[in-house]
């Protein structure tokens, strides 16, 4: 699949914006509400979150270390190719209207932790450092610029299509939260 470069970080500027825009306003509500679950083997809403922030951890300084290391190209590129592996990643995370549930690796599960308000800073906080990295993406090279992925280090992603996996992932636990708030769509 082929993007326009300045479109796909456009949009994905926008959604990393929208996403850490929900996330502040989930700090008006309460801890209960927060904490609350549909049944004992579903997450919380800011169960929802710590999963991504274990994701995060990983992915900011990985993101960060190949954009560091990367050398920018002698002219913009216009267009970003996705890679078919990372594509099928991507694609995967995207919430579609009937959603198959994934299984999660037992490290990255916070099922019944005990969670405060520090979930969503340490989010916000997550999201302004991608609104940071997708910026320094624009004079990278998103197709020849290799990102580990955290399941395994000898696989690689295209650095677009980590972007893409990764935001899209944020996307669909945001949806899960607001499901389990009681809230619509994102």
């Amino acid at each position: 699949m082929k993007f326009k470069t300045q479109n796909l970080l456009n949009e994905l500027t926008a959604q990393t914006q929208a996403i850490a825009t929900y996330a502040a306003a989930l700090k008006e509500q309460s801890l209960e509400q927060l904490n609350h679950r549909e049944s004992t083997d579903s997450w919380s809403a800011l169960e929802c979150l710590q999963h991504l922030n274990l994701y995060g951890r990983f992915y900011i300084p990985e993101l960060t270390r190949r954009l560091k290391n990367t050398k920018a190209p002698d002219t913009p590129l216009q267009f970003f190719k996705s890679g078919w592996l990372g594509n099928y990643f991507a694609n995967s995370m995207l919430p579609k209207e009937r959603l198959k549930k994934m299984k999660t690796f037992k490290e990255m599960n916070p099922i019944h932790s005990q969670l405060d308000l520090s979930v969503i800073d340490e989010f916000i906080d997550q999201q302004q450092q991608m609104l940071q990295l997708l910026e320094k993406a624009r004079t990278a090279d998103l197709t020849h610029t290799k990102v580990s992925i955290s399941i395994s280090k000898w696989i690689k992603l295209r650095l677009g299509d980590t972007f893409r996996f990764v935001i899209y992932h944020n996307i669909r636990h945001i949806q899960q939260a607001k499901r389990v708030l009681g809230e619509r769509g994102f």
